[in-house]
């Protein structure tokens, strides 16, 4: 017997209602009672697998990105890159692969305003020959912090407070005024981009520095860009409040209506790329997520097009359970040293194997278009196909084997000093002096490294210097706005003082001047 052949179907392929199991319903309006009016009863299996199985529509929301909307379409390749990498999707211009795109909002919850000042997800699904590639990123091009490590922290300051449930800046004003690497995110989040139109009139970015590798085994950093060709608009404050007002899912909506109306939303992919051997020539660290590449140096490198032209067929299966992790690369793409895609590459995956169980790579939405193989097996909601007798590797009996080897970047941390790594936190005396003198060189010691060339004012300052004067005082006006609210603390006003001083001695003393308090430098 075919096992799917009678898969479950919403396609009205029964003439009657039946329960989970099958058997047939005959009344689906009225539940079993004693009596016309007497207790309803237990055995009335229907009733009680109907109202359970309501009970559980609900899967946890995401701790971020929790507002989403999708829809499918294709990335074709324009341009060759094949002298930067090897990935097979990447392999010839002409070349095109189904995707599937989810925008979101950040912070906010599921059923929030789309017209919210928050960054907005911008996470793309290649279904590639050689498996998935997941392209995580965002519409703004920085991050707000450079270390995993206060990933957890920055949600909690960003989220609600837990005792009233009350989204306050003054949360956020403290916690970020430990973290001047901040500034530069804060550049774009409280400029006139922290409230896009809605999704297609929107820019997005990798955020995160991976790697290419081409077939000759060449590695370079690369920075991923989506361009929008519709052209970035964004919303004024009363803009938001209009739009936000009489339709809370705008974004949502527009994504859909333009897709159905024929207007496919498209955007180009570019890359900038910088040899390892090179990263040194900057005054900044190229894989510090709080810092762009200059473009003026490191030029956008036309790639392909990306076009969505259909819109998903369920937003529970295609939006709320597909899934995203930055770890899920192919050949030819690779990781960085970037300690937020270290961090992302297990926080991610771990998300999901939470909120959707430990197979939640078998869902339609997420698994894989090629043929895949592994004795990945059971677990909850394991609903692969398997009849295969060997679960285990190697075997006589199991004629698969290993793939080919593709290239991946060296390790950029000597043997002697991957070494050291791993007895400074536990043996530190057997190390000799010259281990010990490596690893002193390269930051390495019992102490948690950090980036070196930190460099946290240079670019904030640059960013708002490039704007007209009344997008600078709209920028000035959000920050006294958001310093005037009455928890703020004197000591954390001087804190965000000094700092946009230093980005910008004029923008520090505006902010000031507005606080009636005077600027120190």
């Amino acid at each position: 017997m075919d096992p799917y052949k009678y898969r479950p179907s919403s396609a009205f392929n029964s003439p009657f209602w039946t329960t989970n199991s099958g058997a047939p319903v005959w009344n689906n309006n009225n539940s079993l009672t004693v009596g016309p009016r007497g207790p309803i009863l237990l055995e009335d299996y229907h009733l009680v697998e109907k109202l359970a199985n309501f009970d559980r529509e609900r899967i946890p929301e995401r701790v971020v990105h929790a507002r989403g909307a999708s829809a499918k379409g294709f990335f074709e390749v324009t341009h060759d890159i094949s002298h930067l990498t090897c990935a097979d999707f990447l392999r010839a211009p002409g070349v095109q692969t189904p995707v599937i795109v989810r925008f979101s909002t950040v912070i906010h919850e599921r059923g929030s305003p789309e017209t919210l000042r928050d960054p907005r997800g911008f996470a793309v699904k290649f279904y590639t020959r050689e498996g998935n590639f997941d392209l995580v990123g965002n519409n703004l091009p920085v991050f707000f912090v450079r270390d995993g490590m206060k990933f957890p922290d920055m949600v909690h300051a960003l989220k609600p407070n837990p005792k009233s449930h009350i989204q306050e800046n003054w949360r956020i004003l403290d916690f970020f005024s430990h973290f001047p690497e901040s500034l530069h995110m804060f550049t774009f989040l409280f400029d006139d981009l922290g409230v896009p139109q809605d999704y297609r009139h929107m820019d997005g970015f990798g955020v995160n520095t991976y790697t290419l590798i081409n077939k000759a085994g060449k590695a370079v950093y690369v920075k991923f860009h989506w361009k929008t060709v519709s052209g970035i608009k964004c919303l004024l404050e009363e803009e938001a409040i209009k739009v936000g007002g009489s339709n809370h899912s705008h974004a949502t909506q527009d994504l859909h209506d333009s897709i159905a109306a024929g207007n496919y939303p498209e955007w180009k992919l570019f890359v900038q790329t910088i040899d390892p051997d090179h990263e040194d020539k900057f005054d900044f660290d190229p894989l510090d997520v709080t810092k762009t590449w200059p473009e003026d140096i490191i030029p956008l490198q036309p790639v392909g097009r990306l076009v969505l032209n259909k819109n998903i067929d369920n937003f529970f299966a295609e939006n709320e359970q597909l899934a995203f992790c930055p770890a899920i690369v192919v050949p030819g793409v690779y990781y960085s040293d970037d300690k937020m895609l270290q961090t992302r590459i297990f926080s991610y995956a771990d998300s999901q194997r939470h909120r959707l169980g430990p197979n939640y790579l078998q869902l339609p939405a997420n698994a894989p278009k090629c043929a895949h193989h592994n004795n990945h097996h059971e677990g909850f909601m394991n609903f692969m196909h398997r009849d295969e007798e060997v679960n285990y590797f190697p075997s006589r009996y199991d004629p698969v084997r290993h793939a080919e080897r593709f290239p991946i970047p060296p390790l950029s941390t000597p043997e002697g000093v991957k070494r050291s790594l791993f007895v400074l936190e536990t043996k530190p005396h057997i190390l000799g002096n010259k281990e010990m003198d490596i690893a002193d060189k390269l930051g390495v010691n019992q102490h948690k490294c950090v980036i070196e060339k930190e460099n946290n004012f240079k670019q904030p300052g640059e960013r708002y210097r490039s704007w007209a004067p009344d997008r600078q005082d709209r920028f000035v006006r959000r920050w006294v706005e958001a310093l005037s609210d009455p928890r703020v603390t004197h000591e954390i006003r001087s804190v965000w003082i000094t700092y946009w001083s230093q980005a910008d001695r004029s923008l520090g003393q505006k902010i000031a001047s507005h606080l009636n308090l005077r600027p120190n430098i």
